[in-house]
């Protein structure tokens, strides 16, 4: 497993947070762009660096075969995907663990902000190495 470094994991919690804010007011039952939204205000408000729909090359055997969209990568190292669904599948889990095969980041967070404590709805996904 690899080693994950004090400012990813600072990253992270303060990510977290941001999510348990928005999840604070908001809720469950929204759309997942509500939370989309709601997220990016949260994290300027907090200072927190992101890219939104940030786009990612889909190799295979070293050649582009197409593109994905990664909901938010923030500090350009901690990616962090949204769902707002009934359960969280293995599904949604392998496409997180592709989105860290592709990048090579070591760390995503999988939220799903469709649940009565938003704690019950975060995955913490680590790319092994």
């Amino acid at each position: 497993m690899r080693y994950l470094n004090e400012q990813l994991e600072s990253l992270a919690y303060q990510v977290i947070g941001a999510a348990i804010e928005v999840h604070k007011v908001l809720g469950a039952g929204f759309l997942e762009e509500v939370y989309h939204k709601a997220l990016r205000e949260e994290f300027i408000m907090r200072g927190i660096s992101y890219k939104f729909e940030h786009p990612i090359k889909v190799l295979y055997k070293g050649r582009s075969v197409g593109e994905g969209k990664l909901d938010f990568l923030v500090g350009d190292s901690l990616i962090v995907e949204l769902k707002a669904v009934q359960n969280l599948t293995p599904l949604h889990e392998a496409q997180v663990l592709s989105y860290l095969k592709m990048t090579n980041y070591p760390l995503a967070l999988l939220i799903n902000f469709n649940v009565p404590l938003l704690r019950d709805g975060i995955k913490r996904i680590i790319l092994s190495s």
